[in-house]
């Protein structure tokens, strides 16, 4: 009974981890903005590009926490 909490644990894990970029990056109203300017650059650019490295490393964990599912299912 732990293992299906664990499991379903980690299902909504990588849930949260695949839509948080979806939800950080579609909801436009909250970063269309020109301040807080970082070296210069709109926080509207900045923002954004913050999203690259942060989706990539989403996507890491979530394919991490799926592949300790595979390797650990009977």
């Amino acid at each position: 009974m732990a293992r299906t909490g664990k499991h379903r644990l980690r299902h909504v894990a990588v849930a949260l981890l695949l839509l948080a970029p979806a939800a950080g990056l579609l909801w436009v109203p909250w970063y269309a903005g020109a301040s807080p300017r970082l070296a210069g650059t709109p926080f509207f650019y900045w923002y954004q590009l913050a999203w690259v490295p942060g989706c990539g490393l989403c996507l890491l964990a979530a394919y991490v926490l799926t592949r300790h599912d595979r390797r650990h299912d009977p």
